[in-house]
């Protein structure tokens, strides 16, 4: 079956034969495609950790009949989309993509497209995902791919650094990238003065709008000077710099909650060994953690073989716990920036072309620490409606109690009625035995709060 979101590059799309994903290349790209394999950019690609490893398969295997090859390439286990990473992620990937540019100008390729979703991340590595994305370098022409570039990872770097990081969350509207017509009017004026910006952006939007607005009677200007390597490789250089020197954004908006803790040191010490006693006599390879603020826990599945999607809705606390993952190699936590209450949604054409965050998030175990008591207290979400979106997501939970009468309760409770009477330890049961079995409750000591370890019945 073709992959509904493989439909844009006539060279080739993905598909799937009996659950294994392959990647078809289409007879109209094979001297592109031998060229590439020939040029050695594979190897030096894969081998630096940049582009997907892939193994050649039969033409046997094609969904059509103009196939040129077929190719199964290495399948990343958690999908994620750009609206869905942090400031440092989306940055990362840009700088990425860069290098990648920079090695195939030094073997005669050129990345020919240079869209965001073309980047996937394996933990806090990003890697680039799309083989068919080369072609030889024609060097008096310029970087086909630039505007895109500039649109789909500039543009919005400028405005998450610049004006506010939930700004990324206009990726999701704007699946081509943030117009730079758009981009350039939402910037603080000052930006013109930055080199970087300046041209990438300001002029490379002025440049599109006269583009636009010009008549087609009217002369066509000076011509663009034609280019050559030298000017390709100044090109990316600019980028790289002007990526840089962007800022991180500042800290998450919980800091302020977090000073309220629940936990004197016995309680922490107890909630930690309960977690780590229920993980390791938990089944499955695949956790997401729900609510992950700085990672804890997700690094604790994680150092017992799991992979973790670590998912919070504070750009700032997924931004921190990125840093630190990439800044100590870890591979198998991928730190997502997404709301739990309001999940991305299938995207695109169709509906199909980008799928929704629950039918990507399909895991072993969920974890809900200390989250329950944000959605059903802070999101007016009825107990019963949470736990049928856990079941969806995975068949075991490690979920934490939280009661009105703790401190982060209160914190959510102030300022507002109090209009949830279903919310104690007995409704949150009989809301939980609609879809799972209670396997075990564990008082965490020192505290008024209880851990919960389910299992999915229905």
């Amino acid at each position: 079956m073709r992959d509904p979101g493989s439909y844009r590059d006539p060279s080739g799309f993905i598909f799937r034969r009996e659950g294994v994903l392959y990647r078809q290349v289409n007879r109209s790209f094979a001297e592109e495609w031998s060229a590439f394999l020939a040029s050695g950019l594979y190897r030096d690609l894969t081998e630096h950790g940049l582009l997907v490893r892939h193994e050649p398969e039969s033409k046997a295997l094609a969904l059509s009949g103009d196939a040129e090859a077929v190719i199964r390439p290495h399948e990343i286990r958690f999908i994620s989309y750009p609206y869905e990473w942090s400031f440092t992620q989306l940055r990362d990937a840009a700088l990425m993509t860069l290098e990648i540019q920079e090695r195939a100008l030094a073997r005669g390729q050129i990345l020919r497209d240079a869209t965001p979703f073309n980047v996937q991340f394996e933990g806090s590595a990003p890697i680039w995902i799309d083989t068919l994305s080369f072609a030889p370098l024609e060097v008096a022409r310029p970087w086909p791919a630039y505007r895109q570039f500039c649109e789909g990872f500039l543009a919005p770097l400028a405005l998450m650094a610049y004006r506010d990081p939930r700004l990324g969350l206009l990726l999701a509207d704007l699946l081509d990238g943030i117009p730079l017509e758009l981009a350039s009017r939402l910037m603080p004026g000052r930006t013109r003065f930055r080199p970087g910006l300046a041209a990438h952006l300001h002029l490379h939007a002025a440049a599109q709008r006269q583009a636009r607005d010009r008549r087609p009677s009217s002369p066509v200007g000076r011509r663009t000077p034609a280019m050559n390597l030298t000017r390709h490789r100044a090109i990316v250089s600019s980028l790289r710099k002007a990526v840089g020197s962007l800022r991180t954004p500042p800290k998450g908006v919980w800091e302020e909650y977090t000073r309220v803790t629940s936990y004197s040191d016995a309680a922490a010490r107890s909630k930690a060994a309960l977690v780590d006693e229920l993980l390791k006599g938990s089944e499955g390879r695949t956790v997401l953690d729900a609510g992950a603020n700085d990672g804890t826990f997700s690094q604790m599945a994680a150092s017992q073989g799991r992979d973790v999607v670590a998912l919070d809705s504070d750009r700032g606390s997924i931004d921190a716990l990125y840093r630190h993952l990439r800044d100590i190699g870890q591979s198998t936590v991928l730190p997502l920036v997404a709301d739990i209450a309001n999940p991305s949604p299938a995207l695109g054409w169709a509906g199909e072309e980008r799928r929704s965050l629950l039918d990507r998030l399909q895991v072993d175990l969920v974890l809900c620490l200390a989250l329950v008591h944000h959605l059903a207290i802070g999101r007016n979400v009825p107990l019963p409606m949470i736990f049928d979106v856990f079941a969806r997501l995975g068949r075991h939970v490690i979920l934490e109690w939280v009661p009105k009468e703790d401190p982060m309760a209160q914190y959510l409770l102030a300022g507002r009625w109090d209009v949830f009477p279903t919310y104690t330890i007995d409704g949150l049961r009989r809301a939980a035995s609609s879809r799972f079995t209670i396997v075990r409750e564990s008082p965490i000591d020192d505290s008024a709060r209880v851990l919960l370890n389910l299992e999915r019945t229905t």
